[in-house]
């Protein structure tokens, strides 16, 4: 797609698009050989384009770091809006009509705790792979700095409990969640009636991308006058459930990651506590509504996390 105005000569009087598609798939690879093979071309005429693109917007927008390309302060700010001005122009020159998923080519970032890609990669793997096979999918784990992935087109979709308070972002509020005590099989807090004191003298590990050793558990602990022992704390839960499985150390999951659990042998456990509910949902910036492939990728992690909550707890 070609646009050329009267002035060809003139400073920014030319308007090429497939310099804007190039720039947004060289923005997503981050890499002039990856997006030299996106885009059917050799690296030598990739490498004239990303030039070009230089030229044009007066700014190096990828620069070497390593081995590696990293994109530049103005690439990571221009990068959303290049992305969401391609798709628009491929759903207007795609005509009226549901759109062609198989022939969707795209690389979609999930924002979420590292127990939605662990527990649900796999499915949603899969789904991809039936319907939109052009489609990849980068799972971003949550980081301990907040910042505006969504608004910046770091991520696509957030997915979890979504704690954004960014007015534009938009939020879908799926079901309420809950947190669920996790114990090797035969742990001795299986036996018997498990009451708020047993749990508390348990050892514990928690869960924390900041390193926190206190939460919401300890909140409601302090109300019935109780304390638990934390003896550590790791970064994410897949890695805490394999500690937990070879220990007696008491760990906490959401049920969204039964899957997990299930799979080590691991049982979890109704916490005799009141604990606030956890919102789960979905969050996107409204530059996608009108997405067919973004709304593909909404409805994928829709149904995957409502399906999640129709797990129970092993009793003890």
């Amino acid at each position: 797609m070609r646009v050329t105005q009267s002035e060809p000569g003139h400073p920014g009087s030319g308007l090429d698009l497939n310099l804007l598609l190039a720039l947004d798939v060289l923005l997503d690879e981050e890499s002039v050989s990856g997006a030299a093979r996106r885009m059917h071309l050799s690296e030598p005429a990739m490498s004239r384009t990303l030039g070009r693109i230089r030229k044009a917007l007066g700014d190096p927008i990828l620069v070497r770091a390593g081995r590696q390309m990293v994109p530049t302060p103005h690439a990571l700010a221009v990068r959303a809006e290049v992305s969401a001005v391609v798709e628009r122009a491929r759903a207007l020159f795609a005509g009226p009509g549901a759109a062609d998923l198989r022939t969707v080519s795209r690389t979609f970032t999930v924002l979420g705790q590292d127990s939605i890609a662990a527990a649900h990669g796999p499915a949603l793997f899969a789904r991809a792979a039936a319907e939109a096979p052009g489609v990849r999918i980068r799972f971003l784990g949550e980081s301990h700095v907040d910042a505006p992935v969504l608004r910046e087109g770091t991520a696509d979709l957030e997915a979890g409990v979504i704690d954004t308070v960014a007015p534009e972002v938009r939020v879908e509020h799926l079901r309420d969640d809950r947190m669920l005590g996790v114990v090797r099989p035969g742990h001795p807090l299986l036996r018997g009636t498990l009451t708020p004191e047993r749990f508390a003298a348990a050892d514990h590990i928690t869960v924390s991308r900041r390193g926190r050793l206190q939460g919401p558990l300890d909140t409601a602990l302090a109300e019935r006058g109780l304390t638990r022992r934390v003896v550590g704390s790791v970064g994410t839960y897949p890695s805490s459930l394999f500690i937990l499985l070879r220990t007696d150390l008491v760990g906490l999951a959401v049920s969204w990651a039964r899957p997990l659990t299930d799979t080590l042998g691991l049982v979890t456990f109704e916490i005799p506590l009141d604990l606030p509910v956890l919102p789960l949902g979905i969050a996107w910036h409204p530059r996608h509504d009108a997405d067919p492939a973004h709304a593909w990728l909404r409805e994928c992690v829709r149904d995957l996390l409502r399906d999640s909550g129709d797990h129970h707890p092993h009793e003890g």
